[in-house]
């Protein structure tokens, strides 16, 4: 966001708003997407009130949820929808058609093959240019919910029940999809454009009318459901909805105000580098990463708050007895800019992308589970260099990161000024190895991630080798690894929040859960 549209470039999306592009200055596919996703809030509170499944068939909710979807990715994108509409055709075919217990692999390896193809014409038959008309978005949302399904299928049809995890014996699929159910599932238009991802159980009972009423009967607790549950109105999701569009609208104005007069390729400047001294060039990454951030919190939140208005992603009852909405939330934003480790950090971002990794990856894996999700994530993102600088920088990081707590933290918990005095350490070395890590992700090419590196005499890379080489010896780690956890024990309890009643605890925070 924020950058002009090269002139020349030719949309395949609609035209109609190139007027109201020219006078926000505003690439033309950003103003389709936000138009749709402002329609789209529309649409979901329409969707909630008069396709209420008290008196609509599934056929027709999935039918016009499908319907939607499909004229987003044609307003948006035109003829390069076809792109999506045919991956998804070819796994329903597999999903139908191919063996059971090879379905989740058939499925994978064409999903992501076809993502990775277009990602290479994206970066190499493209030079590295970002189309106007960049597809690859909802390509990368519908290849986690055709693996997703996939493996919960297998779970579902395969596997025995002793075979699986509890997470993965509430999500199993035992029945294959219908059409409608495939399509409506991978193209509506609550997540066509942005997700995030779901699991197909939690959106099939939300079609079907289950999806709160299954929450509420679990808080009820011993209410039957003649004197109790049924009695219970279902919660609202309006003040849900209404906070996320108040961070909506704190984002889109800390965007224009901020994030505008902040651009990321100025890090690399030649003037700025050779003259700047290095206490600048660290203070305007720091900066500079910072307001690169409301764009993805607007995108996400604004995603969250339309779900929810759909009447979609009620998690249950916090422990305060109120509703919370954050069922498919794809990031807590307190918990990132209040991170102080890099753990907490990761947890708090791209939450349901996390979720997926360690559905289809991580909890698969026999050997090397997480240098395997690693490279997931990484081809799932993309082809561009910078992106496996990035996580390749974020391995010795974060066994020095876990390496160092365990070695002085506890010298710091005696008092409340130490512990404090800690925190804040912590928090600015965190947020300051964050924008050394991320840099690459948005540079995305060789040449100017390693003009940022050598600026900053690669410092980060250095520190955390050293002190992983020093520590890792003496501090074998008896548990996962700071970012295993971040697949395996913070991610089950946001995907156990997900499960049917038996499998859920009796009260559920969202905002408490760590991923």
């Amino acid at each position: 966001m924020g950058e002009r549209a090269v002139p020349g470039f030719k949309t395949t999306g609609s035209k109609w708003l190139l007027p109201v592009s020219d006078f926000m200055g505003l690439p033309l596919d950003q103003v389709n997407f936000l138009a749709c996703q402002l329609f789209a809030l529309g649409a979901a509170f329409w969707f909630r009130l008069y396709l209420s499944p008290n008196h609509t068939s599934p056929l027709v909710r999935h039918a016009v949820a499908t319907l939607v979807g499909f004229f987003f990715l044609i307003f948006c994108f035109g003829w390069y929808s076809a792109h999506i509409l045919t991956v998804v055709a070819a796994n329903y075919l597999i999903i139908i058609k191919a063996n059971i217990n090879n379905v989740h692999q058939y499925s994978m390896l064409t999903a992501m093959g076809y993502l990775t193809v277009c990602h290479v014409s994206r970066a190499f038959i493209f030079n590295y240019g970002i189309l106007s008309t960049d597809f690859s978005g909802p390509l990368m949302i519908v290849t986690q919910k055709i693996t997703t399904l996939a493996f919960q299928l297998h779970d579902g049809m395969c596997k025995k029940s002793g075979q699986l995890t509890p997470e993965q014996k509430c999500l199993a699929i035992k029945v294959r999809p219908s059409l409608i159910e495939y399509l409506s599932y991978n193209l509506n238009f609550l997540s066509v454009l942005v997700g995030p991802c779901s699991n197909y159980k939690d959106y099939i009972d939300f079609i079907e009318g289950r999806h709160i009423s299954t929450r509420l009967r679990q808080h009820s607790g011993t209410c039957n459901g003649q004197n109790g549950y049924g009695k219970t109105p279902e919660p609202s999701p309006l003040k849900a909805v209404c906070q996320k569009l108040l961070i909506c609208c704190g984002c889109m104005l800390f965007f224009l105000i901020v994030t505008r007069s902040l651009p990321i390729t100025y890090n690399v400047d030649p003037l700025f580098v050779s003259e700047a001294p290095f206490i600048t060039r660290l203070t305007y990454a720091f900066l500079s990463i910072q307001a690169a951030r409301p764009k993805f919190y607007f995108a996400w939140t604004l995603a969250d708050a339309v779900n929810n208005a759909a009447g979609y992603g009620f998690l249950g009852m916090d422990e305060n007895g109120k509703p919370s909405w954050d069922l498919i939330c794809n990031l807590n934003i307190l918990g990132i800019e209040a991170a102080t480790s890099f753990k907490t950090f990761i947890d708090n971002w791209n939450i349901q992308t996390g979720i997926w990794l360690k559905t289809v990856c991580y909890d698969r894996a026999p050997n090397h589970k997480l240098a395997l999700t690693f490279m997931l994530s990484a081809l799932w993102h993309g082809v561009y260099p910078g992106y496996y600088f990035t996580f390749i920088t974020a391995i010795p990081i974060t066994i020095a990161a876990r390496a160092i707590r365990k070695s002085v933290r506890h010298c710091f918990l005696g008092s409340r000024g130490l512990k404090l005095g800690y925190d804040v350490l912590t928090w600015a070395a965190t947020h300051l190895t964050i924008c050394y890590t991320v840099m690459p992700f948005l540079l995305l090419a060789v040449e100017p991630t390693l003009v940022y590196y050598r600026s900053m005499y690669f410092h980060v890379h250095i520190i955390s080798i050293l002190a992983a080489i020093a520590l890792h010896q003496k501090h074998k780690p008896r548990e996962p690894s700071a970012t295993t956890k971040t697949f395996s024990s913070a991610s089950s309890s946001s995907i156990s929040s997900s499960c049917s009643a038996q499998c859920q605890p009796a009260h559920s925070n969202n905002n408490d859960k760590v991923h």
